[in-house]
């Protein structure tokens, strides 16, 4: 839908195919954390510079969407604390931290009392915490509303409960899609399905996006909105706690290699559980509001497949894995910039979904 808007804007005619209904996939399971600073890890250098690219995007992007389309986005600027409970977790955590300062991260180490300063109600035998000024959150099923009503009030067109089975290629070129019994002609398609973006009949090998669902199990807990537990994000070392302005405290998240098995677990929820109880002791009286599961879209990399494909016509914008939310605004202007222009973004080069095309023998 990000995409859609950027092109509907530009005066491009795009019509949207959902198989369900809009951004209720991963995008509304998500807990919408805005992390490109905590979450750099070695080996992702590339994926590492196009996170913090889409994290400065957010601002502006956030303040557009709410005007175009008159609903907030939720965008929390309070920054995420990463917590430290055992003298091994403070260790890993200084070494992510050095290694996190290392590449430009603007981070800050707190003792266990500074933490505490922060977040009160936090396990007071917590070891350590980092704190990121910088690492945000956006209310993900409040975006995706939004997202919605600006790009219908641009222009776009959506068929929502019109699942794609298959995309019709003639002579190396996209011509068209297939949904059901019926047949929508198409030049140009951008294929954006998430964790189904491997399920759509129709494309040669070289062009299949090598996507698959990545499961993740998680859960919201109710507190009072006026005397909320954490006004922080928290990453523990077993779980991630994200909080809310209407009291919903978001806690995640399991990840799971079983396909498209939409099964809650005892054991997924009780590591959820125990993974909060341990951060924020204070969650074993607050009541569950929600379960759920979703499916991260994950590549052979787990890094996001974007721009044209082996065949003509295919542009590729999947594979985010748990990145989707972040990457929102730079994903729609990367592929838009390339639709509307033929340009390739120096970031957007090394995420080529043709990376993963079979090679060809000398």
């Amino acid at each position: 839908m990000a995409i859609g808007w950027r092109l509907a804007q530009a005066g491009v005619p795009v019509a949207i195919y959902e198989r369900g209904e809009a951004g209720h996939g991963a995008s509304w399971a998500a807990a919408g954390m805005l992390a490109a600073g905590v979450e750099t890890e070695p080996g992702e250098h590339d994926l590492a510079v196009l996170n913090r690219r889409g994290l400065a995007l957010w601002p502006e992007f956030a303040a557009e969407l709410e005007q175009a389309s008159g609903l907030s986005v939720d965008l929390r600027r309070e920054g995420t604390l990463v917590i430290a409970l055992t003298r091994d977790d403070a260790a890993q955590l200084r070494f992510t931290f050095d290694f996190q300062r290392e590449h430009g991260i603007a981070l800050e180490w707190l003792s266990a009392r500074e933490a505490l300063a922060r977040e009160p109600r936090l396990n007071p035998s917590l070891a350590a915490a980092v704190y990121s000024p910088g690492d945000c959150q956006a209310d993900n099923r409040m975006l995706v509303r939004a997202l919605k009503r600006a790009f219908l009030a641009a222009g776009g067109t959506l068929h929502e409960h019109a699942p794609v089975d298959a995309i019709e290629v003639a002579a190396g070129r996209v011509t068209g899609l297939r949904i059901g019994e019926t047949r929508a002609a198409a030049a140009t398609v951008v294929l954006a399905a998430g964790a189904w973006s491997g399920e759509i009949e129709g494309l040669p090998v070289a062009a299949r996006a090598p996507v698959r669902p990545v499961k993740g199990q998680m859960l919201a807990l109710k507190m009072d909105p006026a005397a909320p537990l954490l006004r922080h994000v928290v990453w523990a070392p077993r779980a991630y706690l994200v909080p809310r302005h209407d009291g919903r405290l978001v806690v995640g998240a399991t990840s799971e290699e079983k396909g498209f098995n939409a099964d809650l677990t005892a054991g997924g929820v009780f590591a959820l559980l125990e993974g909060a109880w341990r951060a924020l002791p204070g969650v074993e009286e607050l009541p569950i509001e929600e379960m759920w599961v979703g499916f991260r879209p994950g590549s052979r990399d787990d890094a996001p497949l974007l721009g044209p494909s082996a065949v003509a016509g295919l542009v590729q914008a999947t594979g985010h894995h748990r990145n989707g939310i972040l990457l929102a605004p730079i994903t729609a202007d990367l592929v838009a910039r390339y639709l509307l222009s033929g340009e390739i973004d120096p970031a957007m080069a090394p995420f080529a979904p043709t990376r993963f095309a079979p090679k060809v023998q000398a």
